[in-house]
């Protein structure tokens, strides 16, 4: 993989954590040079700082939150005016509002899962626009969700923001595919940050939640998932344009149960 995307800019959001950690990585070891943003922004700089040490590209982190339009757009002119311009966007910041039923969802949580997840991609694609479009071209990968795909139980808000993602991506990739700007999205199963973390605290949740995936495992951020992103980035997919990939081992197609444990108890708050 080392040189398929040599000397490319490349942002990556929510990119010092979780699957985003594991595809900065990824795509520095290729050879792009990063713009790592985050919520976070001692993190980014942190991780930044040891790409730059590991993987001898330039790797710079930023704090920008993508549920704030000015900052989405700083956040591109800081790569454009760091590295000279912008081949790369990878749209990987999400919000996970609390896990209740569809009734009980608040306004506020709908929100701000649309701000950082749809919003936060349209603000930041079309502030990519012009700079891709004066390249010659560009790869945007947005990214969907088993979820969305499901309908998964007590993630309505989020499913709903998924859906709008893979519109706009399609969108992008019909209206821009002429500037040579390609839009993909990839629906990714992996060791993400929430998924790590209940992994490493709940007895057995590992082996329950991979129980139904045909590999029988979860994905790794950096081998698995940043694999599949690179290949987007890079000139080996140059004719693929609005496609969805399922980088999940196969998890969508038996798909997984969601239906909360206790159920009854949460429709009683209702």
């Amino acid at each position: 993989m080392t040189g398929l995307v040599k000397d490319k800019v490349a942002i990556v959001t929510g990119g010092a954590k979780g699957l985003g950690y594991g595809i900065s990585r990824c795509l520095a070891q290729a050879g792009a040079h990063l713009l790592i943003t985050g919520r976070d922004g001692a993190a980014a700089e942190t991780v930044a700082a040891d790409i730059t040490q590991s993987f001898g590209v330039r790797s710079v982190g930023m704090s920008a939150d993508m549920g704030v339009k000015t900052e989405v757009e700083a956040m591109i002119e800081r790569a454009v005016s760091e590295f000279g311009g912008l081949d790369i966007l990878v749209n990987n910041a999400s919000q996970l509002s609390p896990n209740v039923l569809l009734e009980q969802k608040t306004d506020e949580m709908l929100q701000r899962t649309l701000e950082i997840g749809t919003w936060g991609s349209w603000w930041a694609m079309r502030a990519a626009f012009p700079h891709m479009k004066a390249r010659g071209g560009g790869s945007i990968i947005n990214f969907y969700s088993i979820d969305a795909q499901t309908g998964a139980w007590l993630h309505a808000d989020y499913n709903m923001n998924k859906g709008a993602i893979l519109g706009l991506t399609r969108t992008a990739a019909v209206e821009w595919g002429r500037f040579n700007i390609r839009t993909n999205a990839i629906a990714p199963t992996g060791m993400g940050q929430v998924f790590a973390d209940l992994a490493e605290n709940v007895p057995g949740f590992l082996e329950m939640a991979t129980a139904s995936n045909p590999l029988k495992r979860a994905g790794d951020p950096e081998k698995d998932i940043g694999p599949v992103v690179l290949f987007l980035a890079s000139e080996m997919s140059r004719f693929v344009n609005g496609e969805l990939i399922n980088v999940d081992g196969g998890q969508h197609l038996p798909g997984y149960v969601s239906v909360p444990h206790n159920l009854a108890e949460m429709e009683a708050q209702t």
